[in-house]
């Protein structure tokens, strides 16, 4: 942490909480360290979590599915989204943005450290998901079913696809449940086109929780 940028009560708690080893260095310091433009004032170096997967574990739990999503910005969100709605497992194809990038690690605001993070190849655990737990897959699909109105499961996956491509053709065959988010723009020819995939993962695991609560 900085000797000159954060208050005396956020040293003492960095102090109290942080077993490790804790440097104070100046601002100058901080802001070559860190690859921030604007360095809030505290860095931790951390241990990688060592990711177990076990499909049979997801059997009751919705879990998301990132299909090559590439803005680390995005992952990152999504990552935060996930642990507020309490999702503790997210499964990234393998062409997905590396969740130990800085830009993720900072858009997550600690929630990587909270959440289960898999690399996998998407068909490999499609395939595993019918031989093994057979959980309901959801995607977001411009021809799917309106995301209000639809059967939710509280186990199942949820697909959320790339920036500009959507999801994959491979990952499409997997869906047997696609879903849709409705626009209710005034103008049909003047709405966007799409949503930012990670906001349209805040809006549609907030559905899936919402029936939780109901059910």
């Amino acid at each position: 942490c900085t000797t000159d940028s954060i208050s005396q009560e956020l040293k003492d708690l960095i102090t109290k909480n942080y077993s490790g080893e804790h440097i104070e260095v100046s601002s100058d310091d901080m802001d070559k360290i860190s690859p921030q433009t604007a360095p809030q004032g505290v860095l931790a170096v951390v241990h990688q979590k060592e990711q177990r997967f076990d499909i049979s574990e997801f059997k009751n739990q919705l879990v998301l599915v990132l299909d090559d999503v590439q803005d680390p910005g995005n992952l990152g969100t999504i990552i935060r989204i996930a642990d507020w709605f309490g999702i503790s497992n997210i499964v990234c194809s393998l062409k997905t943005a590396e969740c130990y990038n800085p830009k993720v690690v900072q858009a997550s605001m600690g929630s990587l450290f909270r959440t289960a993070i898999h690399y996998l190849d998407l068909e490999e655990l499609f395939q595993l998901n019918v031989e093994t737990i057979n959980i309901p897959v959801y995607g977001t699909l411009m021809k799917g079913e309106n995301v209000f109105n639809a059967d939710l499961k509280s186990s199942a996956f949820l697909i959320m696809g790339n920036e500009s491509a959507g999801i994959s053709d491979l990952a499409k065959t997997y869906i047997n449940k696609p879903i849709n988010i409705p626009s209710f723009a005034v103008s049909v020819d003047k709405r966007p086109d799409s949503l930012n995939v990670a906001i349209a993962a805040g809006i549609v695991c907030a559905e899936f929780r919402r029936r939780k609560i109901n059910a």
